[in-house]
């Protein structure tokens, strides 16, 4: 082995702890990650890529998870052939070695073209909302005013025969569209400007049903992924969350306050709804914490529509619960709090004080 392969190998090998440490450091500097990365170096990589793979009418994103998959059974097979041949100590080595490469270039490539995202500026510095804590009282004049725009959109809406609310030109044409919300909003917030691949639809969309996701961004074709089974009344915002993640917002508090934002400001008045009950969802669960009583009387204030809808969602994902579906929530709850999340999944919670930051800067909440 030569010297130089030597000094590759361990360079390849420190990738890993190297993206970890530079993660941690640039955390203690977000204006600078703001400035230079998310509005600079992040914009240059990802805005080219998108556009060409978003070329492509299929998830590049997708095809590679495939192959990597692939590569981790045959790399399996051939671990397992090599203990029979190999001397056990020296095949568990050299396969942690490789391992540790592989990870660190996964990794390290990831904390590069997006993952830094994660240490930029809150949204609520860049967007000026004052996010304080909040009274009961405050979240449940948030939850009548949200309530009250889901019933209102509703019947606007169409609904199929069972009496559910459907996308009447489908999820295909909702993502080629859903970019007319964010070329709107970019005027209120700059920040979200930006040329983009559209959406793309994931073929294996069961798979991703049974593990619990709706969507995902793969920022390594820059592609947002959309699951094509989640119910119509839930497909543009989750469209719209993981549009997102593509312009450089990593959070998933933010994320689900942007897709409620660009949906509301969409002229398609299916994914101002879509939007709409999101906030409804999340502001009513944060609710039922607080104050059960409160939470049974405004649930009646649903409309029938909405009761509907939200039945049909709870249905959809109760069908695909199971082992695969806890094991994938423990997985991205790990992965959130590797970056920085402190509150893991229940950080998607704070989409709430978001909410009643812009809803009390519009004077529309209870006053104090």
């Amino acid at each position: 082995m030569s010297m130089k392969y030597k000094k590759t190998k361990i360079i390849l090998i420190l990738l890993l702890p190297l993206g970890f440490l530079l993660s941690y450091v640039l955390s203690f500097v977000p204006n600078l990650i703001e400035k230079y990365y998310s509005n600079g170096i992040y914009r240059v990589i990802s805005q080219p890529l998108s556009i060409i793979t978003g070329i492509f009418p299929f998830s590049l994103g997708e095809i590679l998870v495939i192959l990597f998959i692939l590569y981790l059974l045959i790399t399996l097979i051939k671990f397992l052939r090599n203990l029979k041949f190999k001397e056990i100590k020296k095949t568990l080595f050299n396969s942690l070695i490789k391992i540790t490469i592989t990870l660190g270039i996964i990794y390290f490539t990831f904390i590069s073209i997006w993952g830094l995202n994660y240490q930029r500026l809150t949204f609520s510095e860049i967007s000026n909302l004052n996010v304080k804590p909040a009274k009961v009282d405050e979240l449940i004049s948030l939850n009548e005013v949200l309530i009250k725009r889901a019933n209102k959109l509703r019947k606007k809406v169409k609904e199929n025969e069972l009496g559910i609310m459907y996308l009447p030109r489908g999820k295909s044409y909702c993502l080629k569209n859903a970019y007319k919300g964010y070329r709107l909003s970019s005027k209120l917030y700059p920040e979200l400007r930006g040329k983009y691949g559209n959406p793309k639809p994931v073929y294996m969309s069961s798979i991703l049903s049974y593990l619990g996701i709706s969507g995902i961004y793969f920022p390594f074709t820059s592609e947002a992924n959309v699951n094509m089974l989640i119910p119509d009344s839930m497909f543009p915002v989750t469209t719209f969350h993981e549009m997102a993640h593509q312009r450089g917002f990593a959070k998933e508090d933010e994320a689900n306050y942007i897709a409620y934002v660009t949906c509301n400001i969409h002229p398609n008045v299916s994914y101002k709804y879509s939007g709409t009950l999101l906030g409804v969802i999340y502001s009513m669960n944060a609710l039922y914490k607080y104050d059960r009583e409160e939470f049974l009387k405004l649930k009646t204030k649903y409309s029938d529509g909405v009761k509907r809808d939200l039945i049909a969602i709870n249905d959809f994902w109760n069908r695909y619960e199971g082992f695969l579906e806890e094991t994938s929530s423990k997985i991205n709850n790990a992965y959130l709090k590797s970056n920085m999340q402190e509150d893991g999944i229940l950080s998607y919670g704070k989409m709430v004080d978001l909410l009643i930051a812009e809803y009390r800067k519009k004077g529309l909440l209870v006053k104090n």
